[in-house]
């Protein structure tokens, strides 16, 4: 096995890990960031499974993998058509807190982005 390779299947079981924390209710949105073709692999379990995702591209070879619940994903489209690095304070700290990441940590994140605090 090559170190490509090792890491290919170390990224497959990461995804598989996120797709188990989502059906168990402890996650309701995952972000994913991948080359296409892996993207479109995973695009394909994912139907299978029943579980709603969308694709935001990153670069020519790179995409954003979003998947979860339906409704995360809706309020996802309203800001994707853009990099995540453009995204406002308050776009960002929404994407934030939808994946789970620590809610102080966003919070001073946010403040920090609107100037608040130093």
């Amino acid at each position: 096995m090559s170190a490509e390779d090792f890491d290919r299947f170390g990224s497959m079981k990461l995804f598989l890990h996120n797709i188990y924390e989502y059906q168990k209710g402890v996650r309701h949105l995952v972000l994913c960031t991948m080359c296409r073709t892996c993207a479109a692999l995973l695009c394909d379990r994912l139907d299978r499974l029943g579980i709603a995702h969308l694709t935001q591209p990153v670069t020519e070879s790179k995409v954003n993998l979003y998947f979860g619940n339906r409704l995360c994903l809706d309020a996802v489209r309203t800001f994707i058509h853009k990099p995540l690095n453009e995204l406002s304070p308050e776009e960002d700290f929404m994407l934030g807190a939808m994946l789970g990441y620590d809610i102080t940590g966003q919070c001073k994140r946010y403040c920090s982005r609107k100037g608040l605090v130093s």
